[in-house]
């Protein structure tokens, strides 16, 4: 089912992503950040979809669905930087900002942060083009919330 979207995304050119395929896109790159710990905790889960309904204006049971869709995909997604590289290339800076966000309230939903999360949201915040102090500015954000 990801096979043909996971190719149009690591094309060398991807063209913009539709929204469906950009907010399934997204809610991967936010289960990838949960499961980087080894640990998919339900607090996280739950942000996931708090994160996805208020961000697509989902009811719960689509915001649900999306998100089991995207542990499908994050499970086939190849590996993170090429990942990362197609969204940036297929989502606008501004939609970027606000991925950053959600990205911080997913590491923050357990009340832990570890070294393996930390990481990994260097990562990919450099890899989307986010700069550190908007980063930093998107985790102060995300704790206030």
């Amino acid at each position: 089912m990801f096979r043909d979207f996971l190719n149009r995304l690591t094309r060398p050119d991807p063209e913009p992503l539709p929204d469906g395929d950009a907010r399934l896109a997204l809610t991967a790159l936010l289960v990838r950040i949960a499961r980087s710990d080894n640990r998919y905790d339900p607090e996280e889960k739950s942000r996931i979809d708090r994160i996805v309904t208020d961000r697509f204006g989902l009811s719960p049971f689509e915001a649900t669905k999306l998100r089991g869709e995207a542990e499908t995909l994050e499970a086939e997604a190849p590996d993170t930087v090429r990942f990362t590289r197609a969204i940036k290339d297929a989502v606008p800076y501004e939609e970027r900002l606000g991925v950053v966000e959600a990205l911080w309230a997913v590491v923050l939903a357990d009340g832990e942060r570890t070294q393996e999360e930390d990481s990994l949201l260097r990562l990919v915040t450099n890899l989307l083009g986010v700069n550190d102090r908007d980063s930093a500015l998107a985790r102060q954000k995300a704790a206030r919330t």
